[in-house]
């Protein structure tokens, strides 16, 4: 990366030039070595399977990325009781050794952050500053989980002292790991939503098993490379791959963790959810389960930050991210302006191949996406009217991919179904509003909390903040009006359906959930 320039999704929009060359080898590189079979790694060894499953790039699924290993069960009890095995030790681990391992497996990442990219890109079709930046937010967040561990001394806490005559107390709060944690990530942010986790899990003093989504196996295998050549003991973090319904549920239903990292829909988060309750005690859970983001766009908004900032929340990685913009409220003085504005907006967007330099939009990322692109297209034609956009691409080169086009509908009805509905795709609704009270009132009411934005005047911005109900507000942000956050800047985090634990992703108050409390008194 070059000097001086640090890459955040807030300054991905002026990258210096060599950034752009950097990258362009890498894909070249990756390219010329496509197709290869990846092992999962159990207690420091790869482990192989006779059933696999490919890994097909969405820009072009003739394209095989490589195949990978087809676990079942076994795999699961295998890798938990490495974990656990290693735990004996790890968990016993001086902090400072476990925090300087994940500071060395960030800069691992730092130093990879190319071959990160281009293989991202290709694994999920983002663009490639976007999946520059998710390697990115990798690294800070592992570190920033890793510096909380140090500010606070490894959470080790001296408390009052008892009032007792002829005899000294002395009591202490210690922050210990819960044992063996297990994280299961998604597919649109397949670095930054395992790596974030899977660090803060190991800093804290806990073994990983991490399970990546079966759309995005590559980009954990090069996580799991970099903890592996970091030098973590074996056992410390495994990587096992396949599918959800199997893997998954066996890695879910068994005894043998501690705690649960989840990211993804929220009907599979609540049913993670109650499925890991069915056990003798309680079990920590942590899960972050989509979003249904409303942005306000008040009439005192600056319209030029409002279009900037709703384009890029609604259709950065194809409307693939739980903080998307999906809703949009806007006062009815300034409607048609702004709608006129983000038409514009949207209509001048290159889609295509997003490892080119030029194209904004990439392909969804799997075939489903593309299918519910067209459900979904299909049902909000009925009610309203497509402003631009509604229709897949499948012309050319765009046939052997999943290309959506960017959609705004309008003059659909506020009681439709798809105003609380995540679709998690390249759709945003657009919607006229009376007053600021109203749009409030919308914004509310729906089970997500994850994100929200606004537009407006500087008090109107305080009221907003006063009355929105999500973990991660902004106000007259044109590098993102609800997407964007970044770890020891805005933590990312929601509330409702959005979220479990009510405290925020590379935020301050993260690392302790993976840590539980004990009291130490000593009577002298």
């Amino acid at each position: 990366m070059a000097e001086k320039f640090r890459l955040t999704y807030a300054t991905m929009y002026s990258p210096p030039d060599e950034l752009h060359t950097n990258f362009e080898k890498e894909v070249q590189k990756v390219k010329d070595t496509l197709g290869q079979d990846y092992a999962m790694i159990i207690d420091g060894k790869d482990v192989f399977t006779d059933e696999k499953f490919d890994d097909r790039s969405p820009i072009n699924t003739d394209w095989l990325l490589g195949t990978f290993q087809k676990g079942g069960a076994k795999h699961a009890n295998d890798a938990l009781a490495a974990a656990r095995r290693a735990a004996m030790t790890w968990n016993r681990t001086p902090w400072q050794e476990r925090v300087a391992l994940v500071n060395k497996a960030a800069a691992l990442i730092d130093e990879r952050i190319y071959k990160f990219g281009a293989v991202i890109a290709l694994e999920v079709g983002k663009n490639r500053m976007e999946a520059l930046a998710d390697a990115a937010e990798t690294a800070d967040l592992m570190r920033y989980a890793a510096d909380q561990v140090a500010e606070n001394n490894g959470f080790v806490v001296k408390m009052g002292e008892d009032p007792l005559t002829g005899y000294k107390a002395s009591n202490y709060s210690v922050l210990k790991p819960y044992g063996v944690w297990l994280v299961i990530s998604p597919f649109n942010f397949p670095a930054a939503l395992t790596g974030g986790p899977v660090g803060a899990a190991l800093a804290a003093g806990n073994t990983v098993v991490m399970k990546p989504a079966t759309d995005t196996p590559w980009t954990s295998r090069l996580l799991a490379e970099c903890f592996r050549d970091a030098g973590f003991p074996p056992g410390v973090v495994n990587y096992v791959t396949g599918p959800g319904s199997t893997l998954g549920q066996a890695l879910i239903e068994s005894p043998e963790v501690d705690g649960i990292t989840f990211t993804g829909s929220y009907d599979i988060g609540m049913k993670i959810y109650r499925d890991f309750a069915n056990y003798k005690y309680p079990r920590p859970t942590i899960l972050e389960m989509g979003g249904k983001n409303p942005a306000i766009v008040s009439r005192h908004a600056d319209l030029d930050r409002a279009v900037a900032g709703v384009f890029r929340s609604a259709f950065g990685l194809q409307g693939q991210k739980c903080s998307a913009a999906s809703r949009i409220l806007v006062e009815e003085p300034v409607y048609d302006e702004f709608v006129k504005r983000l038409v514009e907006q949207t209509s001048k967007t290159k889609i295509g191949d997003p490892t080119e330099k030029d194209n904004f939009l990439g392909p969804v990322a799997n075939k489903g996406g593309y299918n519910d692109f067209k459900t979904f297209t299909e049902e909000l034609n009925q009610a309203g009217e497509f402003l631009t956009g509604g229709k897949v691409l499948t012309e050319g080169e765009y046939g052997k991919g999943y290309f959506c086009e960017p959609t705004i509908a309008a003059n659909v009805p506020f009681s439709h179904r798809l105003w609380k509905h995540e679709m998690f795709l390249p759709i945003t609704m657009v919607g006229k509003v009376k007053s600021l009270d109203e749009a409030m009132q919308i914004a509310n009411d729906v089970e997500y909390g994850l994100t929200a934005g606004f537009y407006g005047s500087s008090d109107e911005a305080k009221w907003f903040f006063e009355n929105i109900e999500a973990g991660v507000t902004y106000a007259n942000r044109p590098q993102g009006a609800t997407t964007g956050a970044w770890p020891g800047f805005q933590p990312f985090g929601g509330w409702k359906g959005s979220g479990s634990s009510g405290k925020n992703a590379g935020g301050v108050y993260y690392v302790q959930l993976y840590m539980h409390e004990q009291i130490h008194t000593t009577i002298e």
